[in-house]
């Protein structure tokens, strides 16, 4: 049954939407620790116009001797000037005051000492200002730059300054979202370009590859790029080139395996009735089938075996294990049974497996592999049956914490080169002629699928295979 397709995010959607918002968020964010500075340098700036216009005031003061000669009309001109409702001058340990006539008492006086002009108490103070300022009066102090020791204080409302300082502050967030839009979408531009249009082909064309993988027009055409993308890019156009190349490859197989079977089937029913007529033919008095007979019928038998292990083979189902208590001293012993092996009049046959031994898989699947192995140890010493002094197959048992070790060795003449370059290889890895070699792939397969490995051991003479199973078989 076909995955449904998923649908592609939209240009606007996915990739595009974090990275645009991230780009605000960040930016955004660099404002917000670039505003702080910026708004108390801004805060400052506006004080010191204010502590200036007092400067100019206290320079008034000093070139009258009595501060009650000036004119009111002046002086209240110095004060509104300055938006301030009074000027402090003060020089010599004397202090003179100029103030509207009709002033009135002060109220929840905050004082900004300008002498501190650090930033911490400049920030703190703009914070302070912003939501906690208000209908409070300010005094301002300060000292002149030339003669710091005549102090001039200005005193005045609070709102006129929290007001600037909002309309400074909303202006500067209106640029900073203006400034932000301006540099996601630019970025959003160049980056689509760069990295998300090329990940969306990828994308698009992993989709559509995966509904049809033996289509070789889907395969990616691979930019130029040396970046990771090119990378990506090339990488993928070569996955999907083997992939292709290996379906079509697993599709002519699969055919051809077909014609073989078909072909097999036949071949063996042919060779079952040539069998027939050999055995007929064997019964003659004639000498000379009497010898040719024999090498005839074993020709036929090794043709018939050789159909039949194909079949078999491909007959062979992907079933995974059904884990069951297996007493392994009995299960191969059974197994040494069926290959021929226990009571052969030439091979000893030593089964020195413990009859405590015992482990949780799948008893048929774990008889076929010791069947194929002890099959293929007989087999190799029957070859050889006549120089050997004391053939003899060996089955071995070795416990670790999570795991056993089953050795099956023999002392025959060991593997040829051949044979030893196409291990677990199906119809090459045979060690005798006519031999298909599918004894060996299909025990690998098996101890794989029961989470182990078959592995094969060189020794100084004869034939060693070690099959390493887990204690407890793990299934879906």
């Amino acid at each position: 049954m076909a995955t449904p397709r998923r649908a592609l995010p939209g240009p606007f959607s996915g990739l595009s939407v974090k990275l645009i918002a991230t780009i605000v968020v960040v930016i955004l964010a660099v404002e917000v620790v670039i505003y702080l500075p910026s708004a108390a340098s801004y805060r400052l700036n506006w004080l010191d116009d204010r502590l200036r216009v007092g400067i100019v005031a206290a320079r008034v003061l000093d070139a009258v001797p009595d501060a009650m000669d000036l004119p009111r009309v002046l002086t209240d001109r110095l004060l509104t000037s300055a938006g301030a409702q009074a000027i402090v001058y003060r020089r010599e340990g004397q202090s003179q005051l100029i103030d509207f006539e009709d002033a009135q008492p002060l109220t929840d006086v905050v004082t900004v000492d300008l002498r501190q002009r650090d930033i911490a108490t400049m920030v703190l103070g703009t914070l302070d200002t912003l939501f906690m300022g208000g209908d409070r009066t300010l005094r301002i102090v300060g000292t002149e730059d030339a003669q710091p020791e005549r102090i001039v204080e200005v005193i005045m409302p609070e709102t006129p300054m929290r007001a600037d300082l909002l309309i400074y502050s909303r202006n500067l967030f209106v640029l900073s979202i203006i400034l932000a839009v301006i540099t996601s979408v630019v970025l959003y531009f160049i980056v689509s370009r760069i990295l998300i249009a090329p990940i969306r082909r990828l994308t698009f064309n992993m989709m559509g590859y995966r509904e049809a993988p033996e289509n070789a027009s889907l395969i990616v055409a691979p930019s130029r790029r040396r970046d990771e993308i090119g990378i990506m890019e090339r990488e993928l156009a070569a996955m999907e080139s083997n992939i292709f190349s290996m379906l079509r490859q697993r599709r002519h197989l699969a055919d051809l395996g077909l014609a073989v079977a078909k072909i097999n089937h036949d071949l063996r029913n042919t060779l079952t009735s040539a069998q027939l007529l050999s055995d007929q033919v064997a019964t003659l008095d004639d000498p000379k089938v009497q010898r040719l007979a024999p090498r005839l019928v074993n020709s036929i038998d090794k043709a018939i075996g050789f159909a039949q292990s194909v079949l078999d083979y491909g007959r062979q189902s992907a079933t995974p294990p059904r884990p069951a208590p297996v007493r392994l001293q009995a299960m191969i012993q059974e197994s040494a049974l069926e290959a021929g092996l226990a009571g052969h009049p030439g091979i000893r046959w030593v089964n020195a497996v413990p009859d405590s031994a015992e482990i949780e898989a799948d008893p048929d699947q774990l008889g076929r592999i010791f069947v194929n192995l002890l099959k293929n140890a007989r087999e190799a010493l029957e070859a050889k049956l006549a120089e050997l002094e004391d053939p003899m197959v060996e089955t071995r048992f070795a416990r670790e914490a999570d795991r056993v070790t089953l050795t099956v060795s023999d002392n025959g003449p060991g593997l040829p080169p051949r044979a030893r370059d196409n291990l677990f290889v199906a119809f090459e890895g045979s060690a005798r002629a006519g031999g298909t070699g599918l004894g060996l792939a299909i025990a690998r397969e098996l101890v794989e699928a029961h989470g182990g490995h078959l592995s094969h051991v060189d020794q100084p003479q004869g034939t060693r295979f070690d099959v390493v199973l887990p204690t407890s078989l793990r299934t879906a």
